[in-house]
């Protein structure tokens, strides 16, 4: 696909609409006031022809007057020419015959709807996310892109897609990316980054990029919800086991350092599987009272 240069925004000059107004309305008014004075003169008609030529021109000219508010734009063409962009608020005149286009230099939220993807691993998941952005060249806007609103609308999309594919849900489920899309900074980076790069050809600036809604799919939220909950149960009990064995090592210790008994082999191996049955189970143990002897 060959890539067409990008139109190039040019500032464009108009003249003060307080100044031609004065003007205008004299050109207007005069003409008028001087065709009802004469009509009872009988002067040649070209002179009246020429007086009504004057008012059809004030009328005209009214047609150039145009407003700027604070951040907007208007372009101006001439006669399919790119005259150029202003910018600066206030009230101005141009040619009447110019096309002047308003253009909101404000910035705009896209609220994007959820979307229903495949993630790095294949797993079904639903996925949005809000874009703020502006016009930052009104000329690519106006005459690179046919909708510019709908440009970024479609654009964004596309994007939230890549970046779908390209990660997968939750982090340490692959070795091909250590970025998972719940990790909200990186990933909002990594989403300005592909919206810049698609956006720039319609002179779009990109403010802020987040997502909105990520979760899985309707047919596997349930199956993933036992995953995620089997994962946090082992990582639960892992955390328990180490922290009864560093419990039950210092116990030996200080049993041996005070000297308060002496323990073999087979009665430490006994302490030792009676602290981690304490430690480690999931309910509150029931004591025993043995009388006799490990022994007998």
């Amino acid at each position: 696909m060959t890539n067409h240069p990008q139109h190039q925004e040019s500032t464009f000059r108009p003249l003060s609409g307080w100044l031609v107004l004065p003007l205008n309305l004299a050109l207007i008014l005069g003409s008028l006031g001087v065709i009802f004075a004469t009509v009872e003169d009988r002067r040649h008609p070209l002179w009246y022809v020429g007086l009504a030529f004057l008012a059809l021109l004030g009328v005209l000219i009214l047609c150039g007057y145009f407003v700027v508010s604070p951040n907007q734009s208007r372009v101006l063409v001439l006669f399919g020419t790119y005259r150029g962009t202003v910018r600066n608020e206030g009230f101005w005149w141009t040619n009447p015959f110019s096309i002047k286009r308003m253009i909101s230099l404000r910035a705009h939220n896209l609220n994007g709807k959820a979307l229903k993807v495949n993630d790095l691993l294949g797993n079904p998941i639903e996925i949005a996310a809000v874009v703020v952005w502006r016009v930052k060249n009104t000329a690519a806007a106006v005459f690179d892109v046919e909708n510019f609103e709908e440009y970024v609308s479609v654009q964004s999309e596309s994007a939230v897609r890549q970046l779908a594919q390209s990660h997968p849900y939750d982090a340490g489920h692959t070795e091909l990316t250590t970025t998972s899309l719940r990790g909200s900074d990186e990933i909002a980076h990594e989403l300005k980054r592909y919206l810049e790069t698609r956006l720039e050809q319609a002179g779009i600036e990109v403010v802020e990029a987040r997502l909105s809604h990520l979760a899985y799919a309707q047919e596997i939220a349930a199956a993933m919800l036992q995953r995620q909950q089997a994962t946090a149960i082992i990582a639960a009990r892992s955390m328990i086991v180490e922290g009864a064995v560093g419990m039950v090592e210092m116990a030996l210790q200080r049993l041996g350092e005070k000297q308060i008994v002496h323990l073999d082999d087979e009665r430490k191996a006994t302490l030792v599987g009676n602290l981690l049955v304490v430690l480690c189970s999931h309910e509150n143990p029931q004591p025993v009272l043995n009388t006799g002897s490990l022994y007998t």
